[in-house]
């Protein structure tokens, strides 16, 4: 069965940087367009960032473009976030999430599987 874990979260510092994962298992990884999503306390869920099956284009929100950037190695199966320059306001609950399709798009309707999620806090 299709399984996504994310890893990678915990606690950073504003100005710090992470670097999520996101392991995927029961499909053919290199088929699919990935993206990550978040959702803060008390908010609705946020796309984030979105990666084309062979990696070709990535596409982000206006809120991280600069400070996040999103790759995959489709030989290990794996998406990965790494997050510079975080601020408070990325504080979430971050998800990565398998397109239905090659292309990722911001239309959650397009993803099928999600992942448990891995916490992001931004604090000092």
């Amino acid at each position: 069965q299709v399984q996504l874990v994310e890893s990678g979260g915990g606690l950073a510092q504003p100005g710090g940087s992470l670097r999520l994962s996101c392991a995927a298992s029961g499909f053919a990884f290199s088929r699919y367009a990935m993206s990550w999503a978040r959702q803060a306390p008390g908010k609705g869920l946020e796309w984030v960032s979105g990666i084309y099956s062979d990696g070709s284009h990535t596409t982000y929100a206006d809120s991280v473009k600069g400070r996040f950037t999103i790759s995959r190695d489709n030989a290990k199966n794996t998406l990965y976030l790494q997050m510079n320059s975080l601020k408070p306001e990325d504080t979430a609950l971050y998800y990565c999430a398998k397109a239905t399709t090659a292309i990722a798009t911001t239309d959650f309707i397009e993803y099928n599987y999600w992942g448990q999620g891995t916490q992001v806090t931004v604090s000092s």
